[in-house]
């Protein structure tokens, strides 16, 4: 197995060696999906509009893990409501804090000093923040749709983008919850790669203990010195798929902006993190609008 020379600091960095035999399953495109292509090619769409900003005297904060898909929910919703607050990153081994704050390790946590009030869980920040006049107009987004298309779409690349970020999340060292060693693996130790599942890798009634560090490091290792190649030019098509049943540039479903932006966008933004991805235009579009108008920034610039 050839390891490149620019990849040996990167599986030095995650403190394993490469070795061969890890295959990645492939995931097949859902009917569902592919039969709703084409569906909004053309549509022209008017961009969201942005309120005044919204500056409390005593600003939010947000407890967040920047890779974190539920923590960018609340980012990309605060920043589209243009309410200015603290995102205070979390290290990914750092207990105490959310427990401290809700009682577990969890984020997002949404810290409102204005009114005493922690809050996780990001669909109920969002809701909460979209429903108070204090935070500008109410009801910005609308509500979430049965888009199963998009549903179909995004189970269809699971297991391709967890074996193709997960690595790439801890191997840049510039994510600040993975700034330190102890918040590597601590992602590691819970955080599978396919196609192991999450009992056999952090433990279950037959195996306590899951698979050894030593092991989990190896297949981290191992996975981002593997030819992503054959995964890039699936996830491309991929793409192109999702492109189509995009509605338009400015939002993913007909009516203007809703949750399904939130969610979706959210999920799309870790994507950014692989380096030879190819981006359809109108989706690529969608990535910088929103990322412009929430204030989110991509991942283009450290993509490995």
């Amino acid at each position: 197995f050839l390891i490149s020379i620019m990849m040996v600091p990167v599986i030095v960095f995650l403190l394993a060696s490469a070795v061969q035999g890890f295959v990645t399953p492939q995931t097949s495109f859902n009917r569902n999906v592919a039969a709703a292509a084409s569906m909004y090619s053309s549509v022209q769409a008017q961009p969201f509009v942005k309120g005044p900003r919204v500056v409390m005297d005593d600003l939010p904060s947000v407890y967040v893990y920047d890779h974190c898909p539920f923590c960018v929910r609340v980012r990309l919703a605060l920043g589209l409501k243009n309410i200015k607050f603290n995102v205070q990153f979390m290290a990914n081994d750092d207990v105490k804090t959310p427990s401290s704050l809700v009682g577990k390790k969890i984020a997002p946590i949404f810290v409102l000093p204005a009114d005493n009030l922690v809050m996780p869980e990001s669909m109920d920040i969002i809701k909460k923040v979209d429903s108070d006049p204090r935070f500008g107009a109410v009801g910005t987004f609308k509500p979430a749709t049965s888009r199963d298309d998009i549903k179909y779409w995004q189970k269809s690349v699971q297991t391709l983008l967890r074996t193709l970020q997960r690595p790439r999340y801890v191997a840049t060292g510039l994510l600040p919850e993975f700034q330190q060693l102890d918040g590597r693996h601590a992602f590691i130790k819970n955080h599978q790669l396919p196609p192991f599942e999450k009992g056999p890798w952090k433990g279950n009634s037959d195996n306590p203990g899951g698979m050894p560090m030593d092991q989990k490091l190896q297949l981290y290792a191992e996975a981002m010195a593997k030819d992503p190649a054959p995964m890039i030019e699936e996830l491309n098509a991929k793409l192109v798929v999702l492109s189509d049943i995009l509605y338009s540039e400015h939002y993913c479903t007909e009516g203007g902006l809703s949750y399904d932006d939130i969610d979706l966008w959210a999920r799309l933004r870790s994507i950014t993190i692989i380096k030879g991805v190819v981006w359809p235009a109108k989706l690529r579009a969608y990535m910088d609008n929103l990322s412009a108008l929430g204030d989110v920034p991509l991942y283009d610039a450290m993509a490995l």
